[in-house]
This record gives C-alpha cells, structure tokens and sequence, in this order.
C-alpha cells in the first residue's frame, strides 16, 4: 500500500484519532502537518511546530538532516531518536523517516524510554542466578582460609621491623580478601527493603553532594538544578541515598569535571506499563567519557564493569533500588554527555493512584 500523501493525512479524521505521533513535511523539509499525539509528546503546540525544519527536532546527531539531503533512499530507520524543541527537554522514540509518494516525508515515532535497561531478573536465566549463588558459596570457604593465613603472616611481620615490603604485601592480601568478601555478601544477602516513609527527595541529593565533595575535591564541579516545588516522596531515603550516590561515582570514575544534580515533576508519567498522574524526575548529568558502546545493552547487569577495579554491582543496585520505589531507571550516553534518569512516581505508596497501561 502506497503511503499517503500530506494533504489527504491532514484530512484524514483517522489521523488525528492515532495514538501514534506522526508528523509530514514538505519536499523543503517544513513541517507541514502533525496529529495531535505528536504535539502531546513532544509537549509543543502544532502551531509552533507547523513551518520548523523536520530535521531540527532531532537534538543529538544529523541522521534526518543527512537522510533528507539523500535522494538515493525512501526510508530510514530511526533507532532511539531523541526529538525536541531546542531548549526543551528531549523525548525518546524509535521511527521511521519516509519519502511520500506526492512529495515530502513521513515521519513515525514510537516513544520509549531512552536507553531502557535491561532487567536481569528477566535477563538472567533462574538457573544462572542459582549458579552465581552457588560460586558465591563455594568461595567463601578458600577466602575464608586466605584471610585467616593473611593474619597469621601479619602477626609474624610484626615481630620484624625490617622487611616493610613483606607487611605491604600482606596488607593487599587482606584488602583484596576483604574487598571480595564484600562482593559475595551482596551477592549472598541483597539489603531487604525497609517500610517507605515521606521523605523530600532534595534531601536525598544534599547527602549525595557532601560525599562527591569528599571524593571528589577541587577536581570537580558539582551543580544542582532543583526544582524547589517538588512534593515528598514515599520512599527509603538511605537506600535512594545509595543508588544515585552510585551513579554520581560512576560519573566522577568517568573522568567528568562537571555534575548536575536537576530534579523536576512529570506530568502524565508513563513508567514501565503503568501511567502515573505525577513523577519526580531526577537526572545525574556529567560530561565525562560517557558509557562504553560495548556495554551499552548491558550496563545494568550484576558483575557488568568498564573498569578493571569495578564490582559492576553499582548499576544494577540502583536499578533495584529503583524498581522498589516502582520507578525506572534509564540512560542516555555520548562522549561528553551522560544523563542517567531516575523516574519515581509520586504515590509510590498508593496503587489506587496509577492506571494500567494495556
């Protein structure tokens, strides 16, 4: 079936009724018509898009401005688009760009969350989490040998003020022995959860703030962008405490020499397959060497490090942190720009208050 024309879409009652976003623009590139769903989710009236350059909507990257300049194909996929106004915060889909047969082109977007992660209790085999489980256990034993070993030595090296080398080398043993016990029993005994109480999420963020300052120092330049009319959150504040303190590590790990803290409220928030009526949106912005392509599908599994010395749990905590509080936790990354998003529903605590997406 041939794609419709521009002017017989804008007719078309059946357009506007698509819960699709969709816009067409001219042989110029101008946005000459949209459906009401995708002034909804850009959060732009049609009267400001109307007449702007298609290919100016797309905040990172030139791929539609490329594709536009290109007569040699019909269509393009679109794969995680970040779409916006300039200035305006940019919404997530995946699309297609496509010529029509009068003439212009055809823009589709299907919204997503940017970089959704991946969930490793769906990822991960039930088999495969029993076997880290069961190594976890297996190793507990030998290290538990290593270090009693490791003392032993120490007590003997203390007797020996001359052989410094000796005693450094037993103080790394037993670093690495404790550094790797404190790796199985997060694997073992995951921190339960506590009954969520009101908290103010800024009060949250403060905390974080004082430990980049303390790890962080003069190298680094911490910003916050609050939204200081944000209502309180039903939640766990040392444990919300711990995931965005690990994604600001992460950041500071990353090389970056600026960090923004920006909370702001989301209207209409749709968070996994349930719509909320209202959402705190944090973000940690940093411009820092940004995630790794290799890792990108899988930055939030457990054991998942670009790093040598990285436990690779960090992220995966966080986004167990996040999926208690009912939220998500998403990302989007280039070299020089990272932006994690921690989305939580303001009644968190009230199932009553969401709506089921189907």
């Amino acid at each position: 079936m041939s794609s419709p024309t521009p002017s017989r879409m804008h007719s078309e009652p059946a357009t506007d009724a698509l819960s699709t976003p969709v816009a067409w623009a001219d042989t110029d590139g101008l946005i000459r018509g949209l459906n009401p769903a995708f002034a909804r989710w850009l959060g732009v009236s049609t009267r400001r898009l109307i007449g702007q350059p298609l290919a100016a909507l797309e905040i990172e990257g030139d791929a539609m401005a490329r594709f536009l300049d290109n007569t040699d194909r019909d269509v393009l996929r679109l794969h995680r688009m970040a779409l916006g106004m300039p200035g305006e915060s940019p919404c997530f889909a995946e699309g297609w760009l496509s010529r029509l047969d009068g003439g212009g082109w055809l823009l589709e977007a299907h919204p997503v969350d940017e970089f959704p992660a991946l969930d490793p209790t769906q990822v991960l085999p039930n088999a495969l989490s029993a076997a880290l489980k069961g190594l976890a256990h297996e190793l507990r034993n030998p290290l538990a040998g290593l270090k009693g070993a490791a003392q032993l030595l120490a007590r003997r090296a203390a007797h020996r003020n001359d052989n410094d080398d000796e005693r450094e080398l037993i103080e790394l043993i037993e670093s690495e022995i404790n550094r790797l016990n404190s790796l199985l029993e997060q694997l073992l005994s995951p921190s339960p959860q506590r009954p969520h109480a009101p908290l103010n999420i800024h009060t949250v963020l403060e905390r974080v703030l004082r430990l980049a300052e303390n790890e962080g120092g003069w190298s680094v330049r911490l910003q916050r962008d609050y939204d200081p009319s944000l209502p309180e959150l039903s939640g766990d504040a040392d444990r919300l405490t711990q995931a965005v303190w690990n994604l600001v590590r992460n950041a500071l790990q990353a090389g970056a020499a600026n960090i923004i803290l920006r909370t702001r409220v989301e209207h209409g928030a749709r968070i996994h397959d349930h719509l909320h009526a209202m959402a705190l949106r944090v973000e940690i912005v940093d411009d820092g060497r940004g995630v790794p392509e290799a890792l990108a599908e899988h930055l939030f599994l457990p054991l998942v490090s670009g790093r040598a010395e990285g436990s690779g749990l960090g992220l995966a905590l966080s986004q167990q942190v996040a999926r208690e509080h009912r939220g998500s936790l998403t990302y989007r990354s280039r070299p020089g720009h990272t932006v994690f998003t921690l989305l939580l529903p303001q009644s968190s605590h009230d199932p009553d208050e969401e709506r089921h997406v189907h």
